[in-house]
């Protein structure tokens, strides 16, 4: 007769079975390495023709690694020695390898385990109130500012970078189980071709210096330098299933300088520096201002033919810009579900310079005070083809629309309605644009893989 199996046994068991970490771990006694089931979920590839990183040889990521390339990490000195030993130089290691991320790894870590503060990272000439005393514009005036102060806060940027910029090489695959999650820090893929970024939330990569540009729009902005993923002079870059916040420090938080918000956040997700064929699916950002921003100069050169990005499935979610900025690129942007709120919000898709986005079957909920005709933005481009699209605007049932009528409608010059071009990487055909917010609502965003 078979013995009987205990309720208690069944769901430790249970728990065993799902669990993103190793077969078995003794109290006190922390795993080596993830489970069989993170592995084989980490060493999974880009689908065929999902996206412009499909292209070609497609986007592999880590899949090759050897047994001795496969890594559970749990805090930043462990994730630097996975990316090959010295953040400095780990940019160049293309070693396969495959990175399972377990818990919160934080930026400002060192490697005794305490925690670093911009204070820290200060360089001993530096201070805020100093800066802001210097370059107020009633004293400086509007120019750039110059000195001794600003040589510190470029210097404290650099001891900053130093810590929490961590620098991916290419053929690596980072993936997170449930809950895990990247903060204060920027993952920056320069050069890191074949690479694959999926089930991580990234939080608040918070700058501790941000500059103070005085010819940035009529009254000047503070511009901070740290992204949450940066893709720059890669191609074959898949961003998969992740999300994106500033957690419990929202721009909104912070204090106004010279009249003009202290912004301490840049980027989600920049893709920039001739990087390309990139595919960015079921994301999700939530609460934060810029974006995505792809192409990061209007300078005409080496962009020119670059730039190819896929964006689909994505939860926009009551957000201000950049969603995405484009210039130059192929940009095929797809059944994502923009929630806009309308406090802050600027624009969703910006047509920028010699850009070619192609918007199509994408579901537009929009809050208060925000219209159809808000949703593209002239940054200098001239064309963009917008197909299949749907509103729905407060209180009112939803509709189609089309979005180049309703920008031309109230904007001059107008923009024209066909980028000259249509995409044909694509793993299945776009969904129709009412069914969007179910599958995205569902779907996206970190937490959502079988870990």
């Amino acid at each position: 007769m078979r013995p009987r199996t205990s309720g208690a046994a069944l769901i430790a068991l249970t728990l065993l079975l799902t669990s993103g970490t190793a077969a078995y771990a003794a109290p006190g006694h922390p795993t080596d390495g993830p489970s069989r089931a993170a592995e084989r979920l980490a060493r999974q590839t880009l689908p065929a023709d999902d996206g412009w990183a499909a292209e070609g040889p497609g986007t592999t990521g880590g899949a090759a690694a050897g047994p001795d390339q496969v890594h559970l990490v749990r805090s930043r000195a462990d994730l630097v020695r996975a990316l090959g030993g010295d953040n400095a130089t780990n940019r160049t290691n293309a070693t396969p390898k495959v990175i399972v991320v377990d818990g919160v790894v934080d930026g400002f870590e060192a490697d005794d385990g305490s925690l670093r503060s911009c204070a820290d990272l200060a360089d001993p000439e530096y201070s805020l109130p100093a800066y802001l005393a210097a370059y107020d514009p009633a004293v400086w005036g509007m120019v750039p500012p110059t000195g001794a102060l600003e040589a510190a806060r470029v210097r404290s940027v650099a001891n900053q970078t130093k810590q929490t910029q961590i620098n991916v090489g290419p053929n690596t695959t980072i993936v997170g189980l449930r809950g895990a999650t990247l903060t204060g820090l920027t993952l920056m893929l320069d050069g890191a071709s074949n690479s694959i970024v999926r089930n991580l939330t990234f939080d608040d990569a918070r700058d501790c210096f941000p500059a103070w540009s005085p010819t940035d729009g009529a009254t000047g902005n503070w511009n901070s330098q740290y992204d949450q993923v940066s893709v720059r002079r890669s191609e074959h870059v898949w961003v998969d299933h992740n999300t994106f916040t500033d957690g419990d420090n929202p721009d909104s938080g912070q204090p106004v300088h010279f009249g003009r918000p202290y912004q301490v956040h840049d980027g989600s997700l920049d893709i920039t520096h001739t990087a390309s064929l990139v595919t960015a699916s079921y994301n999700r950002f939530v609460g934060r201002d810029k974006l995505m921003l792809i192409g990061s100069s209007n300078t005409v050169g080496p962009d020119v033919g670059r730039l190819k990005v896929t964006v689909h499935h994505n939860l926009f979610d009551r957000v201000l810009q950049r969603l995405p900025r484009v210039r130059f690129g192929q940009v095929d942007v797809y059944n994502n579900w923009y929630r806009l709120a309308g406090d802050g919000f600027e624009y969703a898709v910006g047509v920028g310079v010699q850009s070619a986005a192609y918007v199509e079957n994408n579901y537009f909920t929009l809050g208060v005070g925000i219209a159809s005709g808000d949703l593209l933005y002239d940054w200098g481009g001239t064309a963009v083809t917008t197909r299949g699209n749907w509103v729905r605007a407060d209180g009112a049932l939803p509709r189609p629309v089309d979005l180049v009528a309703a920008y031309n409608a109230t904007h001059d010059p107008d923009l024209a309605a066909d980028a000259g071009w249509t995409p044909t990487l694509r793993a299945q055909p776009a969904s129709p644009a009412p069914l969007v917010p179910l599958v995205v609502g569902g779907l996206a965003g970190a937490g959502r893989l079988p870990l």
